[in-house]
């Protein structure tokens, strides 16, 4: 997986948010090969700001209790990886997935 550095990821969230390029268009623009990825640093962008499109450097550990409450949650409300991940401040929705799938 290519690793973006966070100067890459704010030019690629403000070129999208200044209206003049779509994802796939900006994916296109700078060799992005998933538009995804555009999409999840704008989301994270707008809900934690710079933060949230920093790269993380060490891992945080969460304990299993907290992991089968996000889990549960999304469960029960049968929200999205993403949603999920927002309501308890992830800005990782995969992070989910790989609980979810283990």
């Amino acid at each position: 997986m290519v690793k973006y550095s966070k100067e890459t990821k704010l030019k690629l969230v403000r070129e999208y948010l200044s209206g003049s390029l779509s994802y796939h268009q900006l994916a296109q623009k700078y060799g992005i090969p998933n538009r995804t990825s555009i999409q999840n640093w704008v989301r994270s962008y707008k809900e934690f700001g710079e933060a949230g499109i920093e790269r993380k450097r060490g891992k945080q550990v969460y304990s299993v209790q907290f992991k089968r409450t996000v889990l549960h949650f999304m469960k029960q409300t049968e929200a999205s990886y993403y949603d999920t991940a927002m309501e308890f401040n992830l800005n990782n929705p995969s992070l989910i997935a790989n609980w979810r799938r283990k």
